[in-house]
């Protein structure tokens, strides 16, 4: 315990060696801690924010965004549509008109629609960002497409087994992956408030929990990524539970909570979930402030992995900000969390040591980024932000 105060304290004030946070990380590639204040963490949060848009308003993407052979730029997919939802929180945060504008713009030229697969949740995503809109202004035509898409659903809905089959998975017109639980149930909650049809609610919880069941480790409180890691071990014999799986996870049920009312009869259960993964989370967070790619790997054993990071940081700020966690329990690992992500961004703004695409624990370098990371970069940004008095 007191070695993991010292360290503690050795990265708030920014003299943590690059040893201690992987040895890939070269020393000239580690900024110091931005101080803890509200003024400096806007002022980081915009520095993120304005170079990611500067990327998507030229047209081009990152060359480390690259997968494969094709350029990800979908402007209705779920890397965007991660970024774009952080953006919202963000733009909410700072007053900044510059961000409410590319979010509107950007719905207006989706047309409102959500993606092509009617049953996909990467597809319902970015509606997230088309309620968010009706809010400022696009009135009921922001969400009309995607209704209609939900409605198709509930006439129809999938009864596909969630059983994953990485070789051709049949399973994704459920929510069979860990992933789903931060893409889809938020959209669907957000229509039965908006139009108070409880059957886009029943429908969210009745997949959410056949999800949860089948997916939350009960022993170690955490989310496989999907069916097929069930029997996975490392080389050590431990199970693997991926990073950036179980952040998708912590903050898609942080942004479910609020949309249901306070007296809906599974709010309850859904904290006691979220309370759970977040007493479990806080004890896997390294020294150095990161959380491994793979979560019961040792701190030696990956280099520095920012995506994961940011959602456990959002997540568990928001618990602090909406008095679900324990402020002087959780409020340290949040300042180790922003404090690491914030000695990750590049001096131009590009927030490095994002892993790729994937779905299980790999290694990132200092150059690699990506929409959904910067998207869960402004999540924490926002509420890390909150949880700063103003002085």
């Amino acid at each position: 315990m007191k070695h993991s105060l010292i360290a503690a304290a050795m990265l708030l004030t920014g003299s943590l060696g690059p040893a201690a946070l992987g040895q890939q990380m070269p020393a000239p590639h580690l900024n110091p801690a931005a101080p803890w204040n509200r003024a400096a963490i806007l002022a980081i949060g915009e520095k993120v924010a304005d170079y990611h848009i500067a990327q998507l308003a030229g047209g081009s993407a990152d060359p480390r965004m690259r997968a494969g052979n094709h350029w990800l730029l979908d402007t209705r997919g779920w890397e965007q549509g991660a970024f774009l939802i952080g953006l919202t929180t963000f733009a909410d945060l700072s007053g900044e008109q510059r961000y409410t504008n590319m979010i509107l713009q950007r719905g207006i030229a989706n047309e409102w629609k959500p993606g092509d697969r009617l049953y996909h949740a990467d597809d319902h995503m970015i509606a997230q960002t088309y309620f968010w809109a009706r809010r400022h202004g696009a009135g009921d035509a922001a969400i009309a497409p995607v209704k209609a898409t939900f409605d198709r659903i509930l006439a129809s809905p999938s009864t596909a087994s969630l059983e994953f089959d990485r070789a051709a998975p049949k399973c994704v017109d459920r929510w069979c992956w860990c992933d789903a639980i931060f893409m889809a149930p938020a959209s669907w909650l957000e229509m039965a408030k908006v139009t108070g049809d409880a059957r886009y609610r029943d429908f969210a919880m009745r997949e959410f929990w056949a999800t949860t069941d089948y997916l939350f480790d009960p022993a170690e409180h955490l989310y496989f990524r999907d069916s097929s890691f069930f029997r996975e071990r490392d080389a050590r014999g431990r199970k693997r539970f991926w990073s950036r799986g179980n952040g998708w996870v912590l903050a898609g049920v942080a942004r479910m909570i609020p949309l249901l009312p306070a007296d809906d009869p599974a709010r309850p259960k859904l904290v006691s979930l979220y309370r759970t993964m977040a007493a479990r989370l806080v004890r896997l967070q390294k020294p150095n402030g990161f959380w491994s790619p793979s979560l019961l790997a040792d701190a030696d054993e990956y280099p520095p992995e920012s995506s994961g990071t940011a959602f456990f940081t959002y997540g568990l700020a928001w618990g602090i900000n909406n008095g679900l966690l324990d402020r002087a329990v959780y409020l340290p690992a949040v300042q180790r969390g922003w404090t690491a992500l914030t000695r990750v961004v590049h001096p131009d703004g590009r927030l490095g040591w994002v892993q790729a695409i994937g779905d299980q624990p790999t290694s990132a370098t200092y150059d690699d980024t990506h929409d959904y990371a910067v998207g869960a970069f402004l999540l924490a940004a926002t509420e890390v932000t909150r949880l700063v008095p103003e002085r």
